[in-house]
């Protein structure tokens, strides 16, 4: 008895030594478009998923955060540059796709088709990381007669997929991994290889974190093979690809 006893205590010593080492929850500000992917690499933390622009702009205002996982690593780049966070780590990729209304009906069959008269495109306002993107492939495709075309700019990527997911746009340009998530919803059209833009993820641990030592090791994670794994499932790149 005075074993089993002895050894209970020992069991709740070390589960109350994982509760303090485990530590508050973190604070994360993460792109739209990894809004169903982090919850599932880790689901105990706090997220706030919106364009990367307006997450780096509210991190510059003071507000409280401990990790950054922006769509592009320039935002991430500017923050460390002004001593607002660690250095980056490039953790994941992606690729832009074209979506249309269900079904197609407006019989489009790729990029050049996006030109045909009366068409509502819709896309991510410049600044937004996916914005940028879109104007780098149609620039590529020199179709950047289109950006002045569209009929709303959007604040990010979900707002985009929405918009034409929800029939109010006819066409639009969003990631692929943001296509996958409304599989049936939306017809998805691939852009050739020549007009894609890199598209390569950064994170960092902001330095006003009161959790910084937790938030570093929580941005060194994304790029371990669990977190990984489920990026490569939800249709994400390795990074640098």
């Amino acid at each position: 008895m005075r074993r089993v006893a002895l050894l209970a205590l020992v069991l709740l010593a070390a589960a109350a030594g994982t509760a303090v080492a485990a530590g508050p929850p973190l604070t994360i500000f993460a792109a739209a478009s990894l809004t169903d992917v982090f919850p599932q690499i880790d689901a105990k933390e706090r997220y706030s998923f919106a364009g990367s622009n307006q997450l780096a702009a509210q991190i510059r205002q003071g507000l409280p955060v401990d990790v950054f996982a922006s769509a592009n690593v320039t935002l991430p780049d500017q923050l460390y540059a002004a001593g607002l966070c660690t250095k980056p780590v490039l953790f994941t990729g992606n690729t832009l796709v074209i979506v249309a209304r269900k079904g197609n009906p407006d019989h489009l069959h790729g990029i050049f088709s996006l030109t045909e008269p009366g068409l509502k495109i819709v896309m991510a306002a410049k600044g937004v990381p996916v914005g940028d993107y879109t104007r780098t492939v149609l620039g590529k495709a020199a179709l950047s007669d289109l950006v002045g075309k569209a009929v709303s700019q959007e604040t990010d990527v979900r707002e985009v997929l929405s918009k034409v997911a929800l029939g109010e746009a006819d066409v639009g340009f969003v990631y692929a991994t943001d296509a996958r998530t409304v599989q049936g919803q939306v017809a998805v059209f691939a852009i050739p290889p020549r007009f894609q833009p890199k598209v390569n993820y950064g994170a960092c641990a902001v330095k006003a974190s009161p959790n910084l030592a937790a938030a570093e090791a929580w941005v060194q994670r994304l790029r371990g093979a669990a977190a990984q794994s489920k990026l490569l499932a939800a249709g994400f790149l390795r990074p640098g690809r």
